[in-house]
């Protein structure tokens, strides 16, 4: 434990920042750090995603920075699957925290307005950014680990499932839920089969019926989250527990989460063209554009 001890001193002293490997897990062999000298690795920003790397530790920071609520548009689905691919390619790069720039909130899920009154090809080509996302993630070889600092309903919810660890912010304010529910749309198959992998069948077949949102510390008790700590601890937390996965080696640990997480991944890669039909079908219903326009009304009288 002593290699993760200084790991997670380093880290800290960073700031939290990253490290990382290739293509997502599923469909390759997991790979051994190279032994040669690692070249120097540079932070990159976008407009929706802030990337920082530390060479020291090999570990990236991914902060989200779409204010108001780091909603998941095209846009940001498109920069976070890039810049997640940047990191898997740099062969510096083994672990990767994913967080919040926007105070209170993680990410609001997925953005309404590219689901509300758009074309079919619009459709079809926001879902499968949505797709992307969660395959490059939930298949990554590196240690994700999602540092909750604000509510995560939905989509945001989802990313921080797609990671091997989930540390949140102890605020009973802060919220995490498929709640997809709630605006009359249902959670497709891979949302529930990532759901269900992490609570179990009982709590997430609940969970999804009533689209519940869950309090940080009901989202403790029912292992949505791993943690809880207090939101000045969050940093130093988050870089103790991946310098603690950094620690093992690294083939053993890729191959463990590939076979662990291999058959959800491939049935939606066996499925994707049909999940995409299936979601245009499904959002271009009259009665679900009137549903989501309903709560973009009711959304903009709470701004008001």
């Amino acid at each position: 434990m002593a290699a993760a001890a200084t790991l997670a001193r380093q880290i800290a002293r960073s700031g939290m920042l990253p490290l990382c490997h290739g293509p997502p897990a599923w469909g390759r062999a997991a790979r051994q750090p190279p032994s040669l000298p690692l070249a120097p690795c540079r932070a990159f920003s976008n407009n929706k995603i802030m990337v920082e790397l530390d060479e020291s530790s090999g570990v990236a920071t991914m902060k989200f920075k779409s204010p108001p609520v780091n909603s998941l548009s095209l846009e940001f689905l498109t920069e976070f699957s890039i810049s997640l691919e940047k990191l898997e390619n740099n062969r510096a790069c083994r672990g990767v925290i994913i967080t919040s720039a926007v105070p209170k909130i993680f990410s609001s899920g997925l953005d309404i307005t590219e689901m509300c009154g758009k074309s079919t090809e619009h459709y079809a080509e926001f879902w499968r950014a949505v797709q992307e996302m969660w395959l490059r993630l939930y298949g990554s070889n590196m240690v994700t680990v999602a540092a909750v600092n604000g509510s995560s309903p939905a989509g945001g919810c989802l990313m921080a499932l797609s990671c091997d660890y989930r540390i949140m912010v102890e605020n009973p304010k802060f919220s995490i839920g498929l709640n997809e529910a709630q605006l009359g749309i249902v959670a497709p198959f891979w949302f529930k089969d990532t759901f269900v992998n992490v609570v179990g069948h009982r709590v997430a077949e609940r969970s999804l019926q009533l689209g519940s949102l869950h309090p940080a510390p009901e989202a403790l008790k029912f292992g949505l989250v791993d943690e809880l700590v207090p939101e000045e601890k969050l940093q130093e937390r988050t870089g103790a527990v991946l310098a603690q996965w950094l620690a093992l080696p690294d083939h053993a640990r890729q191959l463990t989460k590939s076979m662990m997480r291999k058959a959800v991944l491939d049935r939606l890669v066996a499925h994707r063209e049909e999940d995409i039909q299936n979601f245009i079908s499904f959002i271009s219903k009259e009665s679900i554009q009137k549903s989501l326009r309903m709560y973009m009304e009711m959304l903009k009288k709470k701004k008001g």
